[in-house]
């Protein structure tokens, strides 16, 4: 347990924020199964992109439970400052700033990891935030642009400066994208050269690598992202092995399946029918990729388009496994 200012964080596991994947439905499903906090998509500053379909859905907080943390991403200061601004005033408790993102579309704006390489930016970024929002600001971010730039003590010392209640940092620089292993060293490093807390990020796989990786780094907690991707429920077995220190019983098959079928009607509800069927369609990927049939079947369900017709056949699917697979299969 810890604090992000007066926030308390009872359980040390984070869903990380991911853009198309960290939606209201998938950041219930994560909190239902143990996250002690969650992070929003990213929003983009830019006050012209706020009415979009894809901003006001990834804006929707009605009803949400835990902490309400927003993250937003972009270059301009004072954008920034009234984005947070604005998501305070949409009900965001925290404000988590993008400075980890690699992919190109992002970096090509010099917003997400690419404010790395000018560090004067960063610190005149988190400055303007923490002074416009009211509320605690955070930073998700990397170990730097690329490995001969790897920054990240920089980095955080001038957030803590700046007022940043806590960090997230990603164990790879920006060049490195998803590739290769993630590095805690220096995520080691910060957590002993700042005061506030820190998430240690990248490749949490399993409810052992986590336990791994908080004593390696001594950090406050760790942030699963990929990893949750068709695997909500590993943030209950993640909880469970640093509670009591021995592994989670093996996941009931049809446990796994009603959560599957559960996320699929939540999608098909926030989004509508239509729009939730194509989105659904990457989350039965990741969700089968380990049965027996899956990557056929993973096929088969992109061919659908009907909400109703994509439900049954998945419901069909698992049916048919069901009767000779007692436990979903563990894919660590």
């Amino acid at each position: 347990m810890f604090a992000i200012a007066d926030h308390i964080i009872d359980t040390p596991v984070a869903l990380a924020p991911m853009a198309g994947i960290t939606d209201k439905p998938f950041r219930a499903l994560a909190r239902q199964f143990g996250a002690g906090y969650a992070v929003s998509e990213m929003l983009n500053s830019d006050p012209a992109l706020r009415q979009t379909k894809k901003s006001l859905h990834r804006s929707d907080f009605a009803g949400e439970a835990g902490i309400r943390a927003v993250q937003i991403a972009g270059s301009d200061p004072q954008k920034m400052a009234e984005a947070a601004r604005y998501n305070v005033e949409q009900g965001a408790q925290i404000i988590d700033i993008n400075m980890g993102c690699p992919v190109k579309k992002v970096c090509n704006v010099l917003a997400g990891s690419a404010l790395l390489q000018n560090e004067k930016l960063v610190g005149d970024i988190l400055r303007a935030v923490v002074a416009a929002a009211g509320v605690p600001v955070t930073l998700k971010t990397r170990l730097g642009y690329c490995e001969g730039s790897k920054n990240i003590l920089a980095i955080a010392k001038t957030a803590e400066q700046a007022g940043i209640a806590a960090i997230a940092v990603h164990g790879r620089t920006r060049e490195q994208m998803y590739k290769g292993s993630a590095s805690y060293d220096l995520i080691a490093e910060v957590k002993q050269s700042v005061a506030i807390p820190v998430w240690a990020n990248g490749d949490i796989t399993s409810p052992q690598k986590a336990a791994e990786v908080l004593r390696q780094t001594g950090a406050d907690g760790v942030m699963v992202g990929r990893a949750a991707q068709g695997r909500p429920w590993l943030f209950a077995q993640i909880r469970h092995f640093l509670r009591h220190g021995t592994p989670p019983a093996p996941l009931p098959f049809q446990t796994a399946a009603d959560t599957m079928l559960r996320h699929l009607e939540a999608m098909y509800a926030f989004y509508g029918e239509a729009a939730g069927a194509r989105i659904a369609r990457k989350h039965i990927g990741w969700y089968v990729a380990p049965l027996a049939g899956g990557e056929a079947f993973r096929k088969h369900a992109n061919t659908l388009d009907s909400a109703a017709a994509q439900y049954d056949a998945a419901a069909a699917f698992l049916e048919n496994l069901a009767c000779e697979t007692p436990y979903w299969p563990n894919e660590n």
